[in-house]
């Protein structure tokens, strides 16, 4: 084998193992993915529905609300049937063109959630700081735009890394101890330098998820500055609390997503199958709390 992975031989098939040292547990791990994704389902389809067919809610953050309720069904939608295939019917196995499209998908989406909540944030920033001018600002026509924009820019960012890894040879293990595919994780069953595809990934993660984390965090520096400097408590109290489900969402998504990266750079000693269950907790527990955040703390809905 070592001799014909040298001449070029490269694996079109990989295996996906799960929850590596759990899999007797694959059973019972399998009720929350199951009974999250269904919530998932059923929230933010409700979400959606209840926004597009409401004229009263045809108002900018609603809109976009209804946008992050459907990268939510997607992001669940291109990973957890993998985990509960491979939990209950021990269907792991995936081809290597399959595997590159759920690492497209799963990448494309979970770039646009990070747009999608800056350009909230934006909006309660326009809301608080401008209400006189929040409706002309914020039209239909340019709420239209700014969704193209933050699909085009996920699509732009995401789609080189296809070529990336179609140009690689992968030659070694073509075992995967995870419940999905993903970029880096894929590349390093690869024979030769992946430099590129380790750089490219930083390049694209500091540029799109990491700066809007920057952005959002002005633009509530903003809000705080223009709430401390309204006249009376009672508008102080009304402001903050139309931010209040946006702040939830915004420590749901990039949480456990800091706490992942911390524990994979520092915590050598924590088992495998910790890291894998803290990565499938970033995809389960924002697409699932992000409807229900927004159902019980907003009136309207």
């Amino acid at each position: 084998m070592t001799t014909l992975n040298h001449i070029g031989v490269s694996h079109t098939v990989f295996h996906l193992l799960g929850i590596p040292g759990l899999e007797d547990q694959h059973l019972w791990i399998s009720i929350p993915f199951f009974i999250s994704y269904v919530i998932t389902l059923l929230g933010n389809s409700l979400l959606t529905f209840i926004i597009l067919t409401k004229r009263s809610l045809h108002e900018p953050m609603y809109l976009f609300l209804c946008m992050l309720a459907g990268a939510d069904l997607v992001l669940s939608t291109c990973t957890v049937p993998q985990a509960l295939a491979i939990f209950w019917f021990r269907a792991g196995e995936i081809s290597l063109n399959r595997c590159i499209t759920q690492v497209f998908f799963f990448s494309f989406t979970f770039m646009s959630e990070s747009g999608i909540l800056l350009v909230m944030a934006f909006d309660r920033c326009i809301a608080i700081c401008y209400p006189l001018r929040y409706t002309t600002i914020l039209t239909h026509k340019l709420i239209g735009k700014i969704g193209v924009t933050i699909f085009m820019r996920s699509y732009c960012a995401i789609f080189p890394m296809v070529f990336l890894l179609k140009r690689l040879t992968f030659c070694q293990n073509n075992v995967i101890p995870h419940t999905f595919c993903e970029h880096i994780g894929l590349a390093k069953y690869d024979c030769n330098d992946i430099r590129v595809n380790i750089w490219y990934g930083f390049f694209v993660l500091m540029s799109t998820v990491v700066l809007d984390a920057l952005l959002i965090l002005v633009s509530y520096v903003l809000i705080l500055h223009a709430v401390f400097h309204m006249p009376s408590q009672d508008a102080r109290h009304k402001a903050l609390n139309t931010c209040g489900s946006h702040v939830c969402i915004i420590i749901l998504f990039y949480g456990p997503g800091i706490f992942t990266t911390l524990t994979q750079r520092f915590g050598q000693n924590i088992p495998p199958h910790i890291h894998i269950l803290l990565a499938n907790v970033c995809i389960l527990a924002p697409p699932m709390l992000n409807p229900i955040i927004y159902g019980i703390k907003t009136k309207h809905i």
